[in-house]
């Protein structure tokens, strides 16, 4: 699958792609850096645009959220790192969204005049723009395992609180062996996996009680474990 010559989108289930990048907070090697953590990685198509300083805002003012998730936040687009000061600066200090004023943007965003890395992870769809990356979103495990892949178009923002719901929700399946159903919210109940025979079908159905209740033998559900 490639967004442009040279560049091919990850898929997930693969490793993340390697890579050495200056930032904002100084140079980082990928996925080295964050060995044991999850990452969200995002891309925005340029500094001082009025829907990526939007979601910088949003991004920053939950960094300590993520935080606590163990999860980092890294950022990149196709600008220099004095643009990316500059830009940054002038959000701390002139823009307010939505109650969020005098946000400081700390997560590392990268510098990627060259796009070498927005190449590597398909971040370059020409359809769109052939200097800007899109919106995309790659979470990505503490074992450098991309886990999910989430694509904006260019006029349109990314919803946050989804993000967070994801990784949580994906978590949750890596801790306990669940999956989780539309719409699932933490503290919601969760899905037992279907069964792998006739015989153990019959019995999740049989066994039904108030460990776990089923709709059908392939569709049962339990309270969701450290739901708080």
């Amino acid at each position: 699958m490639c967004c442009e010559e040279g560049s091919r989108l990850p898929l997930i289930g693969e490793k993340a792609p390697s890579f050495t990048a200056e930032t904002t907070q100084g140079p980082i090697t990928f996925p080295e850096d964050y060995a044991g953590k999850w990452v969200i990685f995002f891309s925005h198509p340029a500094d001082f645009t009025p829907v990526c300083t939007t979601e910088f805002i949003t991004f920053a003012s939950m960094q300590e959220e993520f935080k606590q998730l163990n999860c980092e936040l890294l950022g990149l687009s196709i600008d220099s790192t004095f643009s990316h000061i500059a830009w940054l600066r002038t959000i701390k200090e002139k823009i307010t969204f939505k109650g969020m004023e005098n946000v400081e943007v700390t997560f590392p965003v990268i510098s990627d005049l060259t796009m070498e890395v927005a190449k590597k992870y398909g971040m370059l769809q020409p359809s769109a723009s052939t200097t800007q990356a899109v919106r995309a979103v790659f979470i990505i495990d503490p074992e450098a395992t991309i886990r999910a892949v989430l694509y904006y178009p260019l006029s349109n923002g990314r919803n946050m609180e989804e993000i967070k719901r994801l990784l949580i929700a994906m978590q949750h399946t890596d801790e306990y062996g669940i999956a989780t159903p539309a719409n699932w919210q933490l503290g919601e109940d969760v899905i037992i996996p279907p069964p792998g025979s006739c015989g153990a079908a019959q019995d999740r159905v049989e066994q039904a009680g108030d460990d776990y209740y089923c709709l059908d033998w392939f569709l049962c559900f339990k309270k969701c474990p450290h739901g708080k």
